[in-house]
């Protein structure tokens, strides 16, 4: 299995900025050191994100955050070399004939340790709240628009349950279908029908993107420490399996 192969142009499409870092940095990074073009679509603007304690604190559930993390992301996406990156629900990646449209941060509530349900105050503009139809059409525009040879976001779970990692899972999976675009969904353990990729090379790269992402995380020896206190191990390594 090499679903990589013959590849030139790639499609990542993710829910909130920083997921691009944390869950496909090494990839990303891999793939730009060769040659292959790399565009990314973010959902949202992490508006419901917590922020890290420090000088960026007062930004916390103000407009100027999402403001933040805009930048945070642009900074985050050329040190991956990613070449182009668009905003779902604007343009290229908004239906035709409709308005641009700003998809909001659904939030989440752990269930329990490593599972994430939906907030219970989500606003009217949330993400997770959108008609899959909508999302769906925003990303067959720009699966038009872009072409790319293969498309990766999440698999049928977010990664751990957060509704807009999963509506992003389901809206992406359905416009590559009726586009027969190839879909490949990221996983964090290796399983027997999916490719294992070890990018440890990719690390300092990777590293160097987290730090992008001050109003969200840091970076503590080979560990990220969330704003909310949580730790996981860097990852590089990363399984792609095609749906």
């Amino acid at each position: 299995m090499n679903i990589l192969h013959s590849v030139t142009s790639v499609l990542f499409v993710h829910a909130h900025p920083d997921d691009e870092t944390i869950s496909t940095g090494g990839l990303i990074a891999y793939l730009t050191s060769r040659n292959i073009r790399v565009s990314l679509v973010t959902a949202t603007r992490g508006e419901r994100g917590e922020v890290v304690t420090g000088p960026l604190s007062p930004l916390a559930g103000t407009i100027a955050l999402a403001q933040e993390r805009e930048r945070e992301l642009a900074r985050a996406a050329v040190t991956l070399g990613v070449d182009q990156s668009f905003w779902l629900g604007e343009a290229p990646a908004r239906a035709p004939g409709l308005p641009p449209r700003r998809y909001r941060d659904s939030g989440m509530q752990w269930i329990r340790p490593g599972l994430a349900g939906p907030a219970p105050d989500s606003e009217t503009d949330a993400l997770a709240r959108a008609p899959l139809a909508e999302v769906t059409e925003d990303l067959v525009a720009v699966l038009q628009h872009l072409r790319p040879d293969l498309v990766i976001s999440y698999d049928a779970t977010g990664g751990y349950g957060h509704p807009d990692h999963v509506r992003v899972h389901d809206a992406t999976l359905a416009a590559s279908r009726r586009l027969a675009v190839p879909y490949a969904e990221i996983l964090d353990t290796p399983a027997a029908d999916a490719e294992w990729l070890d990018l440890d090379a990719s690390r300092d790269t990777v590293v160097a993107a987290l730090r992008c992402h001050a109003s969200q995380l840091t970076v503590h020896g080979d560990d990220i420490v969330h704003s909310g206190g949580q730790r996981d191990a860097i990852r590089t390594a990363i399984g792609l399996r095609l749906r």
